[in-house]
């Protein structure tokens, strides 16, 4: 295990950037940098001449985009940045990508072809969506109202994610490798707002709109245009089944079972983020 190469993580402020600078910092890894707009020197997407900086003196950088692989821009920029990385002497690229997403895996193979070693890990719905994103409003207002509420999807906890990020970034043997990882169950959006009913104590009710309704609805609340763009994308084109089925991915790297959704509503709960606000 490498822990003294300096690694760069970005979106160091996001889901899963800002565990794994926490795990990497347990793993007592000392050199390492943020990549946010925030951080000094500051990175940012939408401004190449901040990439520089941000990768000057480093080894290793785990690469989340945003707003999503996805987004017509994402190939232009992620072989622009990975050109720059490999100039300046980046060795290992570790990508979060977004499994079943055909745009991402373009993005995927520019990693990979660029990149000196690499590791690809795929994901789709974070657990953390519902505590971290914009599913908490609703909940909290008691009120859940999605499309796709036949999807089955296999939610991954953000922790899982960055406990496998950071072995891709320490450990050699992840050089060349796809991980998809998955949690170790499918639900549909229905059942785990139940779940967080459940645990909560609280009547949340969920509502199956069509997708029509549902972006008509985010337009009226004022929702910008790129955001409803991306989870048009997602429920349309992400939540068709492609990714109803479960891996063990999680299990094989970590050695041990991918979290529950079940047990990560029960840790949250107590903490008291989902309930209502006065």
């Amino acid at each position: 295990m490498i822990k003294d190469q300096k690694i760069l993580v970005l979106g160091a402020n996001g889901k899963t950037g800002r565990r794994v600078v926490e795990k990497l910092n347990q793993q007592g890894c000392e050199n390492i940098r943020m990549g946010s707009r925030s951080a000094n020197p500051p990175f940012d997407w939408e401004n190449p001449n901040t990439w520089e900086a941000s990768l000057a003196g480093i080894d290793s950088v785990y690469i989340t985009f945003q707003p999503d692989l996805a987004v017509p821009s994402a190939a232009e920029t992620i072989q622009r940045f990975t050109k720059k990385a490999s100039q300046l002497g980046i060795t290992k690229m570790v990508l979060l990508s977004g499994r079943g997403e055909k745009e991402a895996q373009i993005c995927e193979q520019i990693v990979m072809n660029t990149a000196r070693h690499w590791t690809i890990v795929r994901a789709s719905w974070f657990n953390q969506n519902f505590s971290e994103s914009f599913f908490l409003e609703p909940i909290i207002a008691g009120h859940v109202a999605l499309p796709r509420a036949e999807a089955l999807e296999p939610f991954t906890d953000a922790d899982d994610i960055a406990d496998v990020a950071v072995q891709a970034l320490l450990e050699d043997k992840h050089n060349g490798q796809i991980y998809e990882l998955t949690g170790p169950r499918l639900l549909t959006f229905q059942q785990t707002i139940a779940e967080i009913s459940k645990v909560t104590g609280r009547e949340i009710k969920f509502e199956a709109l069509s997708l029509e309704a549902y972006t008509s609805m985010l337009k009226q609340y004022q929702v910008p245009e790129d955001f409803i763009w991306l989870v048009n994308y997602l429920f349309s084109e992400v939540l068709d089944g492609r990714n109803a089925s479960v891996t063990h991915d999680i299990e094989k790297v970590l050695g041990r079972k991918a979290k529950d959704f079940s047990e990560y509503a029960s840790k949250l709960a107590p903490t008291g983020i989902w309930d209502v606000r006065s």
